[in-house]
């Protein structure tokens, strides 16, 4: 591949709800341009984009893959996202790199959640954007339906550039309003517009001109006093204004029979900004923040935006230069884990082929194998010149599974696989639950969760099983008590002697132990071993097995013996001491309440809410503004646990909520006697094996 200059460098995110044809739009891009023979097709699983095995099995994208594109000496760095919402940190991963941003919208379907998704990340990143009304061949297209259905979503205005000459089967070619000419079929050739379509065009051409003369104030002054402006003009108006975010230019295409993809080629060309055309990143250097324009000249600052593992390649690390360029052999400083990698082959990725390089220049996409400790998010700079550059924003993880081990072999390794899984995928999280003893991974959903664990077995040889997370409930208490307990045991020689006197209360705090003894009944020396034996007890639980919490403990009266008293002695006797006054102290049990916001289309309201009272929720505010509503709740967490899947259900997957930890309440009698049947149990069936 060529090199080339930051000016001519456009690095583009295709996103979209799936199935809207990305990925087969790529396919006709390359083959356009002449990279490939032939397109691909994703039922034959042979498209460049899509290529691991996951992917080619659903037939739909999983990853963010960079699929360069040489065109008029143009290198445009088109990145396909998944559109499925379960992998949204691909997308977002993928929009935090780009400079602008191609929206999908399927001429049939419209408007669709992972178009709405998308959509909001560009506003959220500040992306100049184009609008395609693809699949114009398919029956039941229809471009005004589509094209409206966006308008209404977005406050940005949307302009036509294109317009499609036929619709469904007819849909013979585009109509280009920048240039005033037809595009037939899959060709390059400009013609006449036909005479049917002329009216349409001229009226549609006359709004592109007054957008694109809100662009300059020139422009502007000229076409109020002159009514016209050439096209070389009407496209720096329009480049303007798409920069500037003022509006949206839409075109049409069908990507599968390769028509409009030569127009959209020059669009993206002529209308795109460059890496030197977008606002400076700042980052943060040793003396504070530094603006950071894209110079090959200025200070080297490289993010990786994407890292995979594969056994027979390697550790792959996606990166984008943002100040400075890099050449092969380089050695980098890692800001983060503060460790020199060493840059040994420089790459630019297509698909899964890497070309080589030896040079790129500042705002350009490439690839580095084999780095050692480089994980997603990371800076890479001189370490001369440290810089560390921002991570983007992603969404809370809410889909929990419990990771158990296929086989010993494999339970040595779920930690480093799951820590190297988490450096891949900022939307992905593991922690070990000390309340249930579980290995909890959180995802986006359950597909991405399944994914994830496939990958594991793939590409790095661990296999694991999943079952459905414990709700990490607590015991208490909800009165005074007290109780006494001897511990005595003689076996021929020295024996165990220990007697503990002692009262438990309720408080807010986790735990409280006081030495309340006078007069030497149990001397000073033992008193760890009490609050050991307690503390253990605690950890066990007594009601069902969970974790003892908000409980004071005083320990006033005892005996010891001057012969058989031992540490383990009054260990033993607190455990037991501290159970007989617990069951007298109303134990009860614990459960967390979370704090829930869903936000779902305004006419999904009503079921919103006749969910959440079966799920014993407590609303506590409802708000509506812009066709969206907003529930807050608190909720017990286990009503949530599988709560992505049930609302992606209730909406049509167009509803999103996060949810946190708020406090935990005393779980109602009825339920709280099934939890402790049901983990009584569990427990007793252990001890059987």
């Amino acid at each position: 591949m060529k090199e080339y200059s930051s000016k001519n460098i456009r690095n583009v995110a295709l996103a979209s709800h799936s199935s809207s044809g990305k990925t087969i739009l790529t396919e006709a891009f390359l083959h356009l341009t002449g990279a490939t023979t032939r397109m691909g097709k994703i039922e034959e699983g042979n498209t460049v984009s899509d290529f691991e095995q996951e992917e080619i099995r659903r037939s739909i994208s999983l990853y963010s893959t960079v699929i360069p594109i040489e065109y008029k000496d143009v290198k445009i760095n088109f990145i396909d996202t998944p559109g499925y919402t379960d992998f949204v940190g691909e997308m977002i991963s993928a929009l935090s790199v780009a400079d602008g941003a191609v929206i999908m919208v399927d001429a049939v379907s419209g408007l669709e959640v992972g178009t709405e998704l998308a959509w909001n990340y560009c506003d959220k990143f500040n992306l100049p954007r184009f609008l395609v009304i693809n699949k114009m061949d398919r029956e039941n297209a229809d471009y005004k339906k589509a094209f409206d259905s966006v308008q209404n979503y977005s406050d940005t205005r949307l302009i036509a550039v294109q317009l499609p000459w036929g619709e469904k089967t007819s849909f013979a070619g585009v109509i280009d309003l920048l240039s005033m000419k037809a595009f037939k079929g899959a060709g390059k050739t400009a013609e006449e517009i036909p005479a049917d379509l002329k009216a349409a065009a001229e009226e549609a051409h006359t709004a592109l001109v007054e957008a694109a003369a809100e662009g300059d104030d020139t422009l502007l002054e000229k076409y109020l006093e002159s009514g016209e402006l050439t096209a070389e003009e009407i496209a720096r108006g329009l480049a303007a204004v798409v920069k500037s975010g003022a509006f949206v230019p839409v075109f049409v295409a069908a990507g599968g029979s390769e028509i409009g993809v030569a127009p959209l080629l020059d669009a993206v060309v002529q209308l795109m900004p460059s890496p030197l055309e977008r606002k400076p990143v700042v980052a943060q250097g040793k003396a504070g923040e530094e603006t950071l324009a894209a110079e090959d000249s200025g200070p080297l600052a490289i993010y990786v935006w994407k890292t995979t593992a594969d056994p027979f390649v390697g550790r792959q690390t996606f990166f984008r230069i943002y100040s400075g360029s890099l050449t092969a052999d380089n050695r980098l400083w890692n800001t983060v884990k503060e460790t020199e990698e060493r840059v040994g082959g420089l790459f630019v990725p297509r698909g899964k082929e890497t070309l080589p390089i030896t040079v790129l220049h500042s705002g350009d996409i490439g690839i580095v194998p084999k780095l050692s400790v480089t994980a997603t998010g990371n800076t890479l700079c001189d370490k001369a010149h440290p810089l560390t550059l921002p991570i983007p924003e992603y969404p809370h993880s809410l889909f929990q599974v419990a990771i158990l081990p296929k086989t010993q072999a494999d339970s040595t390794k779920i930690s480093p696989t799951l820590t190297r899984l988490c450096e891949e995928d900022m939307t992905l999280s593991w922690h070990q639950e000390p309340s249930t003893s579980q290995t909890i991974l959180q995802g986006m959903g359950d597909q991405h969760i399944d994914v994830v664990i496939r990958r594991a077995e793939s590409k790095l040889q661990v296999g694991f099983s999943t079952e459905l997370p414990r709700v990490p409930y607590r015991e208490t208490i909800t009165k005074k008590a007290q109780a006494m307990h001897r511990h005595k045991k003689q076996s021929g020689g020295s024996g165990q002697f220990g007697e503990v006197w002692l009262r438990v209360e309720p408080i807010a705090d986790d735990f409280e132990f006081v030495n309340a003894v006078f007069g030497g009944a149990i001397g000073n020396n033992y008193m760890p071993a009490i609050e050991k034996g307690i503390r253990n007890v605690m950890k066990e639980g007594i009601l069902a097995g969970f974790t003892v919490s908000g409980v004071k403990v005083e320990v006033y009266d005892g005996k010891e013996h001057p012969v058989d008293s031992k540490p383990i002695a009054f260990e033993m006797a607190g455990r037991e001491a501290f159970k007989l006054a617990v069951k007298d102290a109303g134990p009860v049990l614990m459960e967390p309440i979370m704090t829930v916001k869903v936000i779902v289309p305004e006419e999904n309201m009503g079921d919103i809410l006749g969910d959440m009272n079966s799920r014993r929720a407590r609303v506590q505010g409802m708000e509506t503004e812009k066709g969206h509503s907003t529930v807050s709740a608190k909720v017990p967490l286990a009503e949530m646990l599988r709560y992505t899947t049930d609302l992606r259900s209730l909406t049509g997957g167009r509803g999103i909520f996060d949810m946190e930890v708020d406090h935990y309440e005393v779980v109602p009698a009825h339920v709280a006697q099934t939890v402790i049947d049901a983990r009584q149990k569990e427990m007793a069936s252990k001890k059987e094996e």
